[in-house]
């Protein structure tokens, strides 16, 4: 028997683990279909982070991607072997490099292009775009409650 009491969820817990297990379902989905072409879904974000900010540095990249640098040094690698990414070097810094989308990435940018949008549709197969937006307005207006709460509590401990 246990001594344990028993354990309830917070309020509102429900919606975070729906939107932690959905986002889990759909990078599962995504892999799935990119690794039968060879890739993986951190190849694909970091391509389309790169597309977004050509002449990045790595730090830059694995900090918007949320990753460690070490394994986004590695992604690049493999990446810069398969002609999708050139680094080149920072005219500004003789340590640091910048990344770019080689020519390369284009076809493949294309292919898993379309893989997103395939699971996008799953995901989204009879809900209305009205209710689509409805919930993308609101789950970013949660994350911006969250970062505000964090960027405050970081400015009381600095204070500290």
């Amino acid at each position: 028997m246990s001594l344990l009491p028993p354990f309830e969820m917070p309020a509102g817990s429900e919606l975070a683990v729906a939107a932690s297990e959905l986002s889990r379902s759909v990078r599962r989905a995504f892999d799935r279909r990119a690794r039968a072409l060879g890739y993986t879904q951190y190849q694909w974000r970091a391509l389309l982070m790169l597309a977004k900010t050509q002449g990045c540095s790595q730090a830059a990249l694995a900090d918007k991607l949320e990753m460690q640098p070490i394994a986004v040094a590695r992604i690049l690698d493999r990446m810069e072997e398969a002609g999708l990414v050139e680094r080149q070097p920072d005219p500004n810094d003789r340590r640091a490099v910048k990344l770019f989308l080689a020519d390369g990435a284009g076809p493949i940018m294309k292919q898993l292009h379309a893989i997103a949008e395939e699971v996008l549709g799953l995901v989204c197969d009879g809900i209305s775009p009205e209710r689509q937006a409805e919930v993308a307005q609101l789950l970013q207006a949660m994350r911006a409650n969250l970062e505000r709460a964090d960027l405050t509590s970081s400015a009381k401990v600095a204070r500290v």
